[in-house]
């Protein structure tokens, strides 16, 4: 049996794990590192041999290695660079080894996946796409055998951007000008625009929605009908059993024309999780902001993510590389103005303004022309000051507490009608008007808001309790005494980071709200949640520190300005 070969005289391979147009992949141990860690070496080889291109490949290469190590160095779902290199005439890329197994390899032995999972996975995605997306990056090439779903937990992983694979693309053309030949993506997976060579955005949504229909049917694309009017990939008769809104969405994500998709991933996940966007976390990245920002962006600003208008627009180059933003708290919605029942109120003051000065101006025709009754104590009158400086008569108790209300308009000629008698004692008092609703306390917290914050505290522990160990992250989403122990020099990231240790999440979600109660600037929230959990410690999972269960929390959140954070929280179970 043949050895197989040492690569740059470090990594050893293991096994060939595949090939195409631009080189091979294989698995292999850095027999330099005292762990001898598995990792995955990827050489690849420009797509003609031309001197004149090289160099250009060479420093394209090495810009493009500088993109993927900053991308997966900040997210545990992107697999993470370990190096590059070039040796003879090909280059390197070695990456982190996921241990799992692709989609696709996942549905050959365990058959269509049901709907809920196939919205965790997409959910758990859309936050990778839309952190990607936050630099000005594309992947143009999501299909079932670029997605690995982790072993045990499941928690799906991005592999294979195009950016390299359009690197080794570089031809030069008959009048010396250096092109990417090369359309990046797979056919079935991949839209028109991108297919002409201007992926935007959406370009991964469709392939995304693609890939998720694929998992509900076991139907890849080209197995597929379209509607010949309008080019609708026609695939729900394969999957009776999906809701209709489930299925809406995912008809949304593969519309042929992009202007009728989702034009960001964030909207896709709102849509997902049924939540309003005043009302969710930033995981990765922040929400547009209300100013146009063009697609192109600038460096620096690679957060703001391009309006619904500019969706059009192609992508720039994907160099301009900056550090994600940390979680934001829930943000809180700014007053939209005047309570509908302070409206009300005001009006109503208004309309009795003038019917006061309508009896004060004929009150002498009432009283057998007495002409003195038009004083402050003929009527019992007063007058009070309203915001603006407008003023409202308020009747005081003797006045008010007349049975009959007087008619909107009185003739001048008519005398006072003799009063009715009052009402038997037997005639029960009539309803009184129950008064307006109290206006929210501009600190209080509202359960929306208090259940976003939870979510937003679920999806950072990854962030937090795993490389690279988020203590901004911390300080954003905490308070109070959760806040010191998570920073503390003994506490939990402390103890994660000096021990090797990382916690990896799969499922985590709210499955109800028992009770809730809000106090002011401070609220309490009784909910059960559901969270798959692994600890690894050196590289290796640790069984007694490992759990897939749903238990009881209480959670107090404590509003800090316009933020809404964890004060503290404990199980109930």
């Amino acid at each position: 049996m043949d050895k197989l070969p040492l690569i740059k005289d470090r990594y050893q391979v293991i096994r060939h794990l595949g090939s195409g147009g631009f080189g091979e992949t294989f698995l292999a141990e850095d027999t330099q590192m005292p762990s001898g860690r598995r990792c995955v070496v990827k050489r690849l080889k420009p797509i003609a041999d031309n001197s004149q291109i090289y160099q250009l490949v060479q420093e394209r290469f090495q810009r493009e290695a500088a993109i993927l190590e900053e991308l997966g160095g900040h997210h545990r779902q992107i697999p993470t660079l370990y190096g590059y290199f070039r040796d003879d005439d090909h280059f390197y890329l070695v990456q982190e080894y996921i241990e799992g197994e692709t989609l696709s390899g996942y549905l050959q032995h365990q058959g269509r996946l049901s709907e809920s999972t196939v919205r965790e996975i997409l959910v758990s995605l859309l936050l990778v796409l839309e952190y990607v997306h936050s630099k000005k990056i594309v992947h143009r090439d999501i299909k079932p055998d670029n997605i690995i779903l982790r072993s045990g937990s499941l928690e799906p992983v991005l592999l294979d951007f195009g950016a390299v694979k359009e690197t080794m693309g570089t031809v030069v053309t008959e009048g010396g000008h250096a092109t990417r030949s090369v359309v990046v993506g797979t056919p079935g997976f991949m839209p028109s625009e991108q297919a002409g060579g201007r992926p935007v955005y959406s370009s991964d949504l469709y392939a995304l929605g693609l890939t998720a229909i694929y998992a509900l049917t076991g139907k890849i694309p080209d197995e597929l009908e379209s509607d010949p009017m309008t080019g609708i990939v026609l695939w729900r008769p394969y999957a009776s059993g999906v809701t209709p809104t489930f299925a809406s969405i995912l008809d949304r994500a593969i519309q042929p024309h992009a202007p009728h998709r989702f034009p960001i991933a964030r909207q896709m996940w709102e849509a997902l999780t049924q939540q309003s966007l005043s009302q969710t976390p930033v995981i990765m990245g922040e929400y547009p902001s209300e100013q146009p920002v063009p697609v192109t962006g600038v460096p620096g600003n690679s957060s703001n993510y391009p309006p619904a208008t500019a969706i059009s627009q192609p992508i720039a180059s994907a160099t301009q590389v900056s550090q994600p933003p940390g979680i934001a708290p829930t943000p809180v919605p700014a007053s939209s103005g005047m309570p509908e029942w302070q409206k009300a109120a005001l009006t109503g003051g208004v309309i009795g303004l003038f019917f006061i000065a309508a009896l004060l101006v004929l009150r002498p025709s009432f009283n057998n022309g007495d002409s003195g009754g038009t004083t402050a104590d003929s009527g019992g009158v007063t007058e009070s000051s309203v915001a603006g400086g407008d003023t409202v008569n308020e009747l005081d108790e003797s006045e008010n507490s007349t049975s009959e209300n007087p008619p909107d308009v009185a003739p001048e000629a008519t005398p006072i009608p003799t009063p009715e008698p009052p009402p038997p004692a037997s005639t029960p008092p009539p309803t009184p008007v129950p008064p307006p609703p109290t206006p929210v306390p501009q600190g209080q917290i509202t359960q929306e808001q208090a259940v976003a914050t939870i979510n937003s505290w679920l999806s950072a522990k990854s962030q937090m309790f795993a490389p690279p160990y988020r203590r901004d992250v911390a300080q954003n989403l905490t308070t109070g005494p959760l806040l010191e122990d998570l920073l503390k020099a003994d506490g939990s990231i402390s103890w994660l980071q000096n021990n090797n240790a990382y916690y990896q999440y799969g499922v985590q979600r709210i499955e109800s709200i028992e009770r809730f109660v809000d106090s002011g600037n401070r609220a309490t929230i009784e909910v059960s949640i559901t969270e798959d959990a692994t600890l690894f410690k050196d590289g290796r999972a640790d069984p007694s520190n490992t759990y897939f269960t749903t238990r009881r929390f209480k959670y107090i959140l404590e509003r800090i300005g316009n933020r809404v954070k964890v004060f503290d929280y404990q199980s109930l179970d």
